[in-house]
């Protein structure tokens, strides 16, 4: 039975409305989300794409937020002192023989440029960032592994459910998450991708160490990531001081106990 326009065009604008508050969508997300067929979704996301909402990929859609969110260079320019001072304290935490995952985010791109540095050999890095496993892969010492997954470009990264897919074929000893914000409730993250493959690495690894400096602090994202239960460590360059004004947990390591 032909479903009338005027549903199918209700049905899209949801569909984009849907889309503004998201980066990478999956089409079988798509498909789940509206209950309707993969057939069907790809012609409600070309109508979209054709109207400039949205950006088609290969198996999805990238969204309004996707064109809003800094590049990866744009990012790394800010807090760039903060990034290396957490950096180097990862780097402490880093043991040889073990397997760490490093995710896609600016901060733990830095403790990748400081592990190139002063390699700790030998290690395994996991990581579904692009920039992180071209910078590590020709260290001497340091295995590379580059999940699979969808390629989201703005970001660098790896994800979906390949990615995630891909990821429990390994044991991670320590996992260096990257978070948007961080305040008394937990850790925050802007892409829900991101975070559904971080929430697998917070639940399956040995040891998970949260990355965010003072500019996070206090700050809450689109999408929550973890509960400071679920964190074994907070690396910051925020004083504890500071700390304590946003009701986040004195039971982290301090890269910068002086204040700026």
């Amino acid at each position: 039975m032909k479903v009338p326009l005027h549903v199918v065009f209700a049905r899209r604008d949801r569909l984009a409305a849907w889309l503004q508050q998201r980066s990478y969508v999956p089409l079988n997300e798509v498909c789940s989300r509206f209950q309707i067929s993969a057939a069907t979704a790809r012609r409600d996301l070309a109508a979209l794409a054709g109207q400039k909402q949205i950006r088609r990929t290969r198996g999805g859609a990238l969204g309004e937020e996707y064109h809003r969110f800094p590049t990866f260079l744009e990012r790394q320019r800010v807090a760039a002192e903060g990034k290396q001072s957490i950096a180097r304290q990862a780097l402490k935490l880093i043991e040889p023989g073990t397997a760490c995952f490093f995710d896609g985010g600016t901060t733990i791109f830095a403790i990748a440029e400081e592990l190139q540095r002063s390699p700790v050999t030998p290690l395994t890095v996991i990581t579904n960032s692009l920039p992180v496993a071209e910078l590590l892969a020709p260290v001497k010492g340091i295995a590379a592994h580059l999940l699979g997954g969808e390629l989201v470009p703005r970001q660098s990264v790896l994800v979906g459910h390949i990615a995630r897919k891909v990821l429990q074929l390994y044991h991670i000893d320590t996992a260096f998450l990257g978070a948007e914000g961080i305040d008394a409730r937990g850790a925050w993250n802007s892409q829900q991708e991101v975070v559904e493959l971080q929430k697998g690495l917070v639940k399956d690894s040995r040891k998970v160490v949260l990355c965010a400096d003072r500019t996070k602090l206090g700050h809450a994202a689109p999408v929550f990531l973890a509960r400071w239960k679920e964190v074994d460590l907070l690396l910051t360059d925020a004083t504890a001081a500071e700390a304590r004004t946003q009701g986040v947990p004195e039971t982290f390591f301090e890269p910068n106990p002086t204040p700026p």
